[in-house]
């Protein structure tokens, strides 16, 4: 990317106008709806279409998993900053209901959470973060509930 993009997609207003562009998700029909100031909260959606639906008209579950993907890492890297690296590890997902029509996520790293990765890589030690996301329609009803895990690690200072 070029140093302009590059500054662009660091900020929250950049980095959600670039995702909604981004083709995986503009081809999947996910949609960042709010990226907060401070990185710390996002909320995403999908609407059922022709190119998202599976066999029997429901979300295809990939599509439903990638709407989660990459959104707690991309979140912990802007936080964090450069000082920890930080990669998605692992995920389940539990697929409880068909997702039909507009599906919903939200995503929020508390203060807690920081103090967690924080605390647990002070020593450059490793950090496995297990934390939920639920997929949601628009009654509230749960499609999908996913565990995301990171591995967080504080860079070596040398």
């Amino acid at each position: 990317m070029s140093n302009f993009l590059t500054r662009f997609a660091s900020t929250p207003r950049g980095l959600r106008w670039f995702l909604n562009l981004y083709g995986p998700y503009l081809g999947a029909g996910v949609r960042v709806d709010y990226l907060a100031e401070d990185f710390r909260e996002l909320k995403v959606s999908m609407g059922l279409r022709w190119y998202n639906r599976n066999y029997v008209g429901t979300h295809f579950g990939g599509s439903l998993y990638s709407m989660v993907d990459p959104f707690y890492m991309l979140m912990v890297m802007n936080v964090l900053g450069r000082d920890y690296i930080v990669w998605d590890k692992a995920a389940e997902i539990d697929f409880i209901k068909p997702g039909t029509g507009r599906v919903h996520a939200h995503f929020q790293l508390t203060d807690a959470m920081l103090d967690d990765i924080r605390q647990a890589t002070a020593d450059g030690s490793k950090y496995l973060p297990c934390w939920p996301v639920t997929i949601v329609n628009d009654q509230g009803e749960t499609v999908a509930t996913i565990n995301k895990t990171l591995y967080i690690r504080r860079k070596s200072r040398h």
